[in-house]
C-alpha cells in the first residue's frame, strides 16, 4: 500500500468542506475540541507554524463508509472524493472558526500585541449567552461594529477565505469606522493576515482508492495524532462500522431516545459497551471491547439491550435511585442493565429476579466489595446472579458471602463521611433514607425524581450549634448527621438546635407530634435523640435505625 504525502493550502481545505468534497466516515467520533483548543489553533497559525499532517483516504465509485460532513458543513453539494480519517478536530475548528458558527463564543483578531508572542494580533473567543427571554446575545458590544472595534476587534469570519468574506468586511468597516482615512490601516492589516491565511499550508498523507475497509481502519486507528485521543470507544465505533455496517453513534442515540433517564445514573457510550460484554458472557475489558467478534456480538444483542436499560431506569427508580450524584457505586448500572436484558418474563419468576437483584444493588451499596477490581469483580457476580435468576438452587454470586464481604457495623456508620462527596457508605446511608420515604419535615413530600434536585443536604445538628458545644466540623460532616430536605426547611432550621426548629415545625405547621416523629422516622432520625441535643448519642441510635434498614434491604446471607 502506497500513502502519498502532499500538500493542501487552508483555502482548497475549506472550498473542499464547502462543496462537500471532503467529508467524514460516520464511525469518526463527535466534536471534541474546546475553544481554547481552537483559539490556539488558529493563532499557530498565526505565527506560521505547522499544525501536522491530515489523513485522507480517496473514494471511486463505491464508498467503503457511510459518509457524514463536517459539523456545520453543507450536507449536500459535489461528489465526495476523500474521507477525512485523521484532522477532524483541526477541520471542524478551522470551518467553524471561520465562520463564526459556535452558539456561544464569538472568534474575533484582536489587533494588539500578544504578550507570549510578540505579534500585534491574535485570536481570542468572547463567551456570548442571553438572558431571560432576551434574544439578543450578551454581551451587546459584541453585536455591533461600532462596539467590536472600540476594542479593536474583527470577527474571525471575515477573514475567510472567499469573496463573501470580503463584501461583508466593507460593511462592517463602514459601520466600524466613520472615516475612509481611518480605515486603510485597519484594511491593510487585514488584507495581511488573510493573506497568511490563504497561503498556510496544511499536508496530508492520501491513501489510494484502492484501501480495503480493514486496512483503512487500522491505518485510522494507528495514525490518530490530535490533541484529543480516540477512545476505546471511538475504536470500536469504526469496528463496528466496519464489521456490521451500522452505526453506533446511531444505536447510542436511539438508546437516549428511548431511555433519556438512563442518563442520570451512567455514560451511556461506556454503558452499552459493559453491558454489551457482560451479556457476551466476557468481562469488561479492553480486550473485550476491540475483539473481532464483539461488534457483531453487540448488534445481534442490541433489542436486549435497549430493554435492558428501559427495566433498570424503573428498578432503581422504585429503589429511590435517581440519579449518579446519589449513587453510591455505579457499577451496578451496567450488571443491571444486562440482568434485565435476560431476565425471565413470567410474572412469579421476574418477582424472584427482582428480589435477587435488590438484594445484589443493596449489598454493593453498602459492602466493600468494589472496594477494589470492579471490573473482574462485576463480571464474577453477574455470573452468579445470572444463574441463580435462572435457577433458584444455583450458588449465589461472591457478592452475596456474608462471610467475605459483611454488611457494616454501627462503628462503620458512625464514621461515614459526608454524602455530597464520593464515599460509598456515606452515599448508601443517604440511599437507605430515601429508600424509607424521606419526607421533608415542613412540606410533608416524600423524596421523587421530581423534587430531588431542589432538596438540599442538611445538618440535622447545625455546624454552628456544635461548635458552640465544643464539637469539630469535621465530626458535623457525617451522613448520619445528614437528611435531604427542600432550601426553604433547610433555610427555616439556619444554625438552630434541634429541639428549637422541631417545636417550630409543630407550632408554625400545625402539626401533631406523631405527625412530625413519622416524618423524622421516613428519614430513619431517632426522634427522642434529636429532641435531647445529645449528638453523639444521636449518631449511634441512628445508626442503629439505618444498618437495621439495610439488613432488611440486603436480605438474609444465604438466600434472596
Amino acid at each position: 500500500m502506497t500513502i502519498n504525502a502532499l500538500n493542501r493550502s487552508l483555502p482548497d481545505w475549506f472550498s473542499r468542506v464547502k462543496t462537500h468534497q471532503t467529508t467524514l466516515p460516520r464511525f469518526q467520533r463527535h466534536e471534541a475540541w474546546s475553544h481554547s483548543n481552537v483559539v490556539q489553533m488558529f493563532n499557530t497559525i498565526l505565527q506560521n507554524l505547522p499544525l501536522g499532517s491530515f489523513l485522507v483516504l480517496e473514494i471511486g465509485d463505491n464508498k467503503p463508509f457511510v459518509a457524514r460532513p463536517i459539523v456545520g458543513a453543507p450536507t449536500s453539494g459535489e461528489r465526495t472524493t476523500e474521507f477525512l480519517l485523521d484532522g477532524q478536530q483541526r477541520l471542524t475548528g478551522l470551518w467553524r472558526g471561520l465562520l463564526n458558527d459556535y452558539d456561544d463564543k464569538t472568534y474575533f483578531v484582536t489587533l494588539k500585541e500578544d504578550e507570549e508572542t510578540g505579534l500585534p494580533y491574535y485570536v481570542e473567543a468572547v463567551g456570548r449567552w442571553t438572558k431571560g427571554k432576551e434574544t439578543a446575545q450578551r454581551p451587546f458590544w459584541a453585536n455591533e461594529p461600532k462596539g467590536q472595534w472600540e476594542r479593536s476587534m474583527i470577527p474571525l469570519d471575515l477573514f475567510a477565505p472567499g469573496d463573501e468574506a470580503d463584501k461583508r468586511y466593507k460593511e462592517w468597516s463602514r459601520k466600524a469606522v466613520s472615516s475612509a482615512e481611518d480605515r486603510e490601516p485597519i484594511t491593510d492589516i487585514r488584507t495581511d493576515i488573510k493573506l497568511q491565511l490563504a497561503t498556510y499550508n496544511l499536508p496530508y498523507l492520501s491513501l489510494p482508492v484502492a484501501t480495503n475497509r480493514e486496512v483503512a481502519l487500522d491505518v485510522f486507528i494507528k495514525m490518530n495524532t490530535t490533541a484529543a485521543a480516540l477512545t476505546t470507544y471511538d475504536i470500536v465505533v469504526a469496528q463496528v462500522e466496519a464489521q456490521t455496517g451500522e452505526s453506533l453513534h446511531d444505536m447510542v442515540a436511539e438508546c437516549k431516545h428511548e431511555c433519556p433517564e438512563i442518563s442520570d445514573y451512567y455514560d451511556v457510550e461506556n454503558l452499552v459497551l459493559y453491558a454489551s460484554s457482560l451479556l457476551q458472557g466476557k468481562a469488561p475489558t479492553n480486550n473485550t471491547y476491540l475483539s473481532k467478534e464483539f461488534g457483531q456480538a453487540l448488534l445481534e444483542n442490541w433489542k436486549g439491550l435497549i430493554s435492558g436499560v428501559r427495566q433498570t431506569v424503573g428498578f432503581l427508580e422504585n429503589e429511590k435511585i435517581y440519579d449518579a450524584k446519589r449513587l453510591p457505586t455505579d457499577i451496578v448500572v451496567p450488571v443491571l442493565v444486562a440482568l434485565w436484558a435476560d431476565a425471565p418474563t413470567a410474572l412469579d419468576a421476574q418477582g424472584w429476579a427482582r428480589a435477587v437483584m435488590q438484594k445484589y444493588v443493596w449489598r454493593a451499596f453498602v459492602t466493600a466489595r468494589y472496594e477494589k477490581s470492579t471490573n473482574s469483580r462485576a463480571f464474577a457476580d453477574f455470573t452468579g446472579l445470572q444463574n441463580l435468576i435462572h435457577d433458584r438452587h444455583a450458588d449465589g454470586p461472591p457478592i452475596f458471602n456474608n462471610d467475605l464481604f459483611p454488611l457494616p457495623k454501627t462503628e462503620d456508620l458512625v464514621s461515614a463521611g459526608w454524602p455530597k462527596n464520593k464515599d460509598r457508605l456515606a452515599r448508601a446511608i443517604l440511599a437507605a433514607a430515601i429508600r424509607t420515604g424521606a419526607i421533608d419535615f415542613a412540606d410533608g413530600a416524600t423524596a421523587s425524581r421530581s423534587n430531588l434536585e431542589k432538596r438540599e443536604y442538611h445538618h440535622l445538628f447545625p455546624t454552628a450549634f456544635l461548635d458552640r458545644s465544643g464539637i469539630t466540623e469535621e465530626k458535623a460532616y457525617k451522613s448520619l448527621n445528614c437528611a435531604l430536605v427542600t432550601w426553604q426547611t433547610n433555610r427555616t432550621m439556619s444554625d438552630k438546635e434541634p429541639k428549637k426548629y422541631l417545636k417550630e415545625r409543630l407550632d408554625d405547621t400545625g402539626l401533631e407530634e406523631d405527625q412530625l416523629r413519622s416524618r423524622l422516622d421516613s428519614h430513619l432520625i431517632p426522634y427522642e435523640e434529636m429532641i435531647e441535643g445529645n449528638f453523639l448519642a444521636f449518631l449511634e441510635k441512628r445508626a442503629d435505625h439505618v444498618l437495621m434498614a439495610m439488613r432488611d434491604l440486603c436480605g438474609d446471607a444465604e438466600s434472596a
